[in-house]
Order: C-alpha cells, then structure tokens, then sequence
C-alpha cells in the first residue's frame, strides 16, 4: 500500500536529473508519487503568484505541464517562470509535437496505445523524434489508455479514438501489459479532463498487479480521498488537474 500523499515528496537532489529513476526509487519504496497537471491555455498570468504559492504549499512532487490541445505560444515563457519559484521537476505532458519546450526537465513520450489512430500511435512520435533530439529533455516512453468515463472528454474529441469500456477489465490489462512489452516505461489510465468518473478502482488493481513498470492514473478526481483511494489500489503516481484548476485550495483539508 502507497503512503499517504502529504509525505512523499522527493528529495531535491533527485529532482532535477534522473526523473525516471526517481519515479522507479518511489515505486520500489511504496511511496505514492502526485503531479499536478496545468494547462498553459487555462494558466490566468496576473494570478500566477498564487498558482506558485499554492503549488509550493501542496504535496505535489511532479508538475505536469500541456494539454490535448494547447493554442498558447507562451509554454517556454511559463516553464521559465515557474522554474524561478518551483522546485519541482516539470514534465512535460504534449498533445503534439508543438508543445515541446527545452525549458522543462523531462517529457512522457505519449502513444495513445488505447486507440487505434496511427496519429497518436506513432506519427506525433516521429514529427517529435528530430525535435527532442535537439533538446536535452528526458524522455520517458510512456503507453497512454483512455478509459471510457460517461462524457466525451477533449482526448477523445481531439484524438478521434474511442476509449476502452470501463467494465471490459480484460482488455484494459492486455492494452496494459502489450504496452509494457513494446518498451514502454509507464502506463498511464487517463480517465481524460472533465470525466464524470475516475478510473474503476479494480482495473488499478489488476493492471498495477500484473505490470512491473510504474502506473499513473489521472482524471476525475474530485477530492483527497480519490487520490488515497487511487494509491491503496496500486497507482504509483496520481494526476490531478481540473479539481486543482477550479479550487487553488484543493489540496486544504
């Protein structure tokens, strides 16, 4: 069972190099890892003071930074702003290539593994390929699954793909484990922004049961005890993103 995740946050000598090898440490020693998820198009700059202070008052150990769909041409400007008051590692979570920035530390190498759209399996990944090689951000090969939710969520409508069925917890594990064996470092259950449902607690459980690479799980969590209950079913690292977003208070009991 993961730790609580108000005392988990990672050494600051750690941070800031191997980020990878900082999430497999957590996994080994049973520490529940939480990244908080922006959205440079949804960032209100005369407020950022306050998104930093709230951030650097949370437990989150990671920042994730993008979107599925991200219009904005300031993510260096914001990476670069937060850097100077955050000591988190900042990771990198594109929808395409375009959001691709050197000012952060490392980037998930996303393939939608759940769909069947060529664009998201590979051809964003070979766009992106010249680009990271130029940059000295780390990467981290990382197998994405949608998981259906009970709304269309902006991954699905910008994708094109259709989400695993909640309740077809075979296939969810193969997806799972075919991920693992293409070479993937991390598996990610993305219920998507906005879901109406969080991802089912038994499919946490029998994909972070028969996976040995780390699990994240993000999308609707709506309160502390979500992010607790994601972690007792195996999830190593829990996103949260629009319950942060809507209450900068989100994480005060």
């Amino acid at each position: 069972m993961k730790n609580s995740f108000g005392s988990h946050a990672l050494a600051p000598e750690s941070k800031m190099t191997n980020i990878y090898c900082s999430i497999l440490q957590a996994k080994e020693q049973g520490k529940g890892l939480l990244a908080i998820l922006l959205d440079p198009d949804k960032i209100a700059w005369e407020s950022l003071d306050l998104l930093i202070l709230k951030i650097n008052e949370s437990p989150a150990t990671h920042l994730f930074i993008g979107g599925s769909q991200v219009k904005t041409n300031r993510i260096d400007e914001l990476i670069s702003r937060l850097k100077q008051d955050v000591i988190l590692p900042m990771v990198l979570f594109p929808g395409n290539p375009s959001q691709i920035s050197d000012e952060a530390d490392a980037i998930l190498f996303l393939s939608l593994i759940s769909g069947r759209n060529s664009d998201y399996l590979i051809e964003h990944q070979v766009k992106a390929a010249p680009i990271l090689r130029k940059t000295q951000l780390e990467v981290i090969p990382t197998g994405y699954m949608l998981i259906e939710s009970g709304a269309e969520t902006a991954v699905e409508r910008v994708s094109k793909t259709t989400p695993l069925d909640r309740n077809n917890l075979d296939l969810a594990l193969a997806t799972a484990q075919a991920g693992e064996m293409l070479g993937n470092k991390l598996i990610y259950l993305e219920a998507g922004s906005g879901a109406k449902q969080a991802v089912p607690t038994e499919m946490i459980v029998l994909i972070a049961q028969n996976i040995k690479i780390p699990l994240i799980v993000g999308g609707g969590i709506v309160n502390l005890r979500d992010i607790q209950k994601a972690y007792e079913a195996g999830a190593d690292l829990v996103v949260i993103g629009t319950a942060f977003e809507n209450d900068l208070d989100f994480f005060v009991e």
